[in-house]
Order: C-alpha cells, then sequence, then structure tokens
C-alpha cells in the first residue's frame, strides 16, 4: 500500500511538472504554426508511457538509490572515524569514501539517459568523429574526478568557491586551446551529467558524508558535489580533445615520412 500511495503521489507530480510543457508545445502548434497535431493518438500514448516512466523512475530512485548511497557514504565515513580513533578529522583517513565517490560518479554518469542521448547525437552529427563511447567515457571521467574532490572538500571544511572558480579557471584556459569545434559539446556535457540518476545520488552521497564527519554540517558542507559533477566533465572532454588532437598531429609526420 505504501508504495502504491508513493506511486500515485509521485504520478500526479510528474503529471503537474510535465503539463506546462505540453501546454507550451500545443499552444505554439496551434497559435503560432497553425497546423493540427500530427499523430495525436501516438503523441497521447506517448505522453502517457513518459509520465509512467518517470514516476517509476523517480519512485525507484527514492526507494533505492537514494538510501543507498546515504547509507553507504555513513558506513564508510563510520569506519574513517574509527581509524582516527578520535583524533581530529584528516582528509586521508578518508581515502575509501574517496574511491567509492569517484566509482558511484562514474557508474551513474554512464548510465545518465541525457548524457546517452546527447553522445549518440554527436557521434551522428559528426559522422563518427566523436565516438559515442568514447565521450561518454571523458565525461564519466571527469564526473568521478570531481566529485571525488567534492568528498575532499567536505571532509576537510574548505569554502566551495575556492574549487569551482580554480576549476573554472581551468576551463578559460582550456577554452583557448581547444578547437572550436569541441567547446559547445564540452560545456554541454556539463549539464547533461545532472540529471535524473546523478542528482540524486551525489547529493545523498554529499548528505551522509558531511552528517557523518565530525564538526561538519550537512546544510553548508553537504551540498556542492552537483557543482563539482557539472565543471569537471567540461575539463575532462576537453582535455580529452586535446589529446586526441595531439596525438594526430604526433602521427601525422610519420605517416608523411613513411610515405615519401
Amino acid at each position: 500500500m505504501e508504495f502504491l500511495k508513493a506511486l500515485l503521489d509521485t504520478g500526479f507530480g510528474t503529471l503537474f511538472d510535465v503539463l506546462p510543457i505540453v501546454v507550451v508545445l500545443f499552444l505554439f502548434q496551434a497559435a503560432v504554426l497553425r497546423r493540427s497535431v500530427p499523430n495525436p493518438g501516438r503523441i497521447a500514448l506517448g505522453f502517457v508511457l513518459v509520465l509512467l516512466g518517470l514516476a517509476l523512475f523517480l519512485v525507484g530512485l527514492e526507494e533505492a538509490l537514494f538510501p543507498i548511497g546515504e547509507t553507504m557514504a555513513v558506513q564508510l565515513a563510520a569506519g574513517a572515524i574509527e581509524d582516527a580513533a578520535g583524533g581530529a578529522v584528516r582528509w586521508d583517513h578518508y581515502l575509501t569514501v574517496y574511491a567509492f565517490a569517484a566509482a558511484v560518479g562514474f557508474a551513474t554518469t554512464v548510465a545518465e539517459p541525457a548524457l546517452i542521448a546527447v553522445s549518440l547525437k554527436a557521434e551522428e552529427v559528426s559522422g563518427g568523429a566523436i565516438g559515442a563511447r568514447g565521450l561518454r567515457v571523458a565525461v564519466a571521467t571527469g564526473v568521478a574526478a570531481g566529485v571525488a574532490l567534492g568528498c575532499v572538500r567536505i571532509v576537510t571544511g574548505t569554502p566551495l568557491p575556492w574549487y569551482i572558480m580554480a576549476a573554472y579557471a581551468v576551463v578559460i584556459a582550456q577554452t583557448f586551446r581547444a578547437s572550436r569545434t569541441i567547446i559547445p559539446l564540452a560545456y554541454d556535457s556539463g549539464g547533461v551529467t545532472t540529471s535524473t540518476v546523478t542528482v540524486p545520488v551525489l547529493a545523498a552521497l554529499g548528505l551522509g558524508l558531511a552528517a557523518s564527519v565530525p564538526g561538519r554540517s550537512p546544510l553548508i558542507d553537504g551540498f556542492g558535489l552537483i557543482a563539482f559533477a557539472s565543471v569537471f566533465p567540461i575539463i575532462s572532454v576537453l582535455g580529452y580533445a586535446m589529446a586526441i588532437s595531439a596525438i594526430a598531429r604526433l602521427r601525422g609526420p610519420k605517416k608523411d615520412r613513411t610515405k615519401e
């Protein structure tokens, strides 16, 4: 009964969230384009499937992924506190937490539907020059590194703006050196990571870790992992593109010499 109630409540909430989008699209179709909606039955069926899928997905996140992420963060942090034996909080006592955070960040990003869609479109538009799998791995690697560093920030209690300003300084420096064709895609890669799968898990991880580390506040220190997950994929994708370009330039002269 509790599950059905949660499913119904989430379904109605999803309906009210999605309904404005549908209204805007239909009003634009009728008032601006002044054309009838093609295949209305198929669109209505798709809308119902979207609502059902989103409702089930959100309930699954709330019932499974969110509690697991928070519980594991608390358990790993508790082990680190026991190892510290009541002494001062040290960042190197939480190496297992950082490894777990990186693994969770990588896994959730690879499974992110928005990233899958963007990577497939990028591969299609580029004619295969940008591989969908390579792009997903590059983005997931950036998220993993960012989330691990974000957990270091939570443990040490250092100010979040220091990390974010330094990260965007690196992004700006890379932007001047990277190819113009990859820059928009790299910037978009930072946005698609913060979607339905990644956000709940990382939020639970950050809050659980901040609540477990002595002297840390879940409100002040627990949030911020999403910011790391947004900026570090930009760095990793730009770095990946710059590395591929550098390798291609190094191989170019060798091929030319072979032809001669």
